[in-house]
């Protein structure tokens, strides 16, 4: 399991140098080279108009065509600019990615949402831009997604751009974030998907919170999807159980990213109000250069006591917020696929058993399903489940529930 994880970390560590390395040849290549679609083609792209555009959520601000990394030459794709919802209910710009295979009919493939998993908070780490570089850690279940002729819409979430404010872990973001991914998708006219695809909504660790409070909140923010199946791993479904067990251990980087994530969707959280000096120099230096490598490795085993005059985390404000965060208060309506590690180091097991059992009291149609491995391994060897899981769904297939 050493050696697996190891692996798994240098691929993630090279993933910001890849990333770099392909937004400098995109540059170089621009100036002879006009875009094909409506964006620019350097780093200000990922900047929102200010003011915003009127506009529906999922409506495309700007898009411009993706190198696709490893896929180049068997998919379309573009990265794009567009509306959705942020954690206060107002109207925000997000980009992501949007990927055809070649050898598919756009008009009727169905289209998966791809929520990916923790990115960490620099502008480097885009999943856009790790997807344009060949440096996407869950490239094996995006290209299982391809493979079956499905259309995929992965989003960055709320936050990625050269000043980076992202909003980790925040479902009440994430879920508008992936649910607007798939609208996009459907209105990219260069794409030419269908409005009534089939859609699924997919995704593993902090994009298994975002698949599921997306599942959760499709039938009241977007009940014209063709919504047909969940499928949601490693979820993070109670934050508080998730983070404060991560203090002092392998995982700390994780917790710190959460307090900023959550500053980051509410202001009046006021984070900076019980930070340190070396905690303000430490989150300012993770926002500049960390992703998930760094969050895992640069800031392992260190102590919130060591960032912070206070525990201001659970004093009221913190407390309603994380609250309005967690996982399971609304039943999803369509078959759920929910599945975690037992070894899970990073996402506690027990508040995603919680999860289960909530949704299963709430008569959702799931499946529940542990595998004794650990967080980092279950990214790669749940994969075959979760496509499984998916071509029942598009094609129809009876749901089962085993609660």
């Amino acid at each position: 399991m050493k050696r697996r994880l190891l692996t798994v970390l240098l691929a993630l560590t090279l993933a910001p140098v890849l990333a770099a390395t392909s937004a400098t040849v995109a540059a170089g290549a621009s100036a002879s080279a006009p875009a094909d679609g409506t964006g620019p083609s350097d780093d200000s792209f990922y900047v929102p108009p200010s003011p915003l555009p009127e506009g529906k959520p999922g409506d495309v601000i700007r898009w411009r065509p993706s190198v696709a990394g490893p896929r180049k030459d068997s998919v379309n794709a573009w990265q794009v600019m567009y509306l959705s919802t942020n954690a206060l209910g107002k109207p925000d710009a997000v980009t992501g990615t949007v990927l055809v295979p070649k050898n598919a009919d756009p008009a009727t493939a169905p289209i998966v949402a791809f929520a990916p998993g923790t990115h960490g908070p620099a502008f480097s780490c885009a999943p856009s831009s790790m997807i344009d570089a060949g440096a996407f850690y869950e490239q094996p279940g995006l290209d299982d997604l391809l493979d079956s002729g499905y259309a995929v819409a992965v989003t960055d979430y709320e936050g990625y751009q050269p000043d980076p404010v992202t909003t980790y872990v925040v479902g009440r973001s994430e879920g508008p974030a992936v649910i607007d991914s798939v609208r996009a998708a459907q209105r990219l006219s260069a794409a030419h998907l269908s409005g009534s695809a089939k859609v699924v909504f997919r995704g593993y660790s902090q994009g298994g919170g975002a698949a599921a409070w997306a599942g959760q909140l499709q039938p009241s923010y977007a009940p014209e999807l063709d919504l047909v199946g969940v499928a949601a791993g490693g979820v993070p479904a109670d934050l508080v159980q998730v983070t404060l067990q991560l203090d002092g251990k392998f995982g700390f980087g994780v917790f710190a990213y959460a307090l900023l994530g959550l500053d980051q969707a509410y202001p009046e959280l006021k984070l900076d109000s019980f930070l340190s000096d070396n905690g303000r120099a430490k989150l300012a230096e993770m926002k500049k250069s960390a992703c998930t490598f760094e969050l895992l490795t640069t800031y392992a085993n260190q102590k919130i006591a060591d960032y912070t005059t206070s525990p201001g985390y659970i004093k009221q404000p913190w407390v309603t917020r994380l609250n309005e965060n967690k996982l399971g208060a609304d039943p999803i309506k369509v078959p759920l696929f929910l599945y975690h590690a037992t070894a899970d180091q990073l996402v506690q097991f027990d508040q995603a058993d919680t999860l289960h059992q909530a949704y299963c009291a709430a008569h959702v149609q799931e499946t529940w399903k542990t595998y004794d491995t650990d967080h980092i391994t279950l990214i790669y060897t749940g994969n075959a489940d979760v496509l499984a899981f998916i071509k029942d769904r598009v094609a129809g297939k009876p749901a089962t529930s085993n609660c």
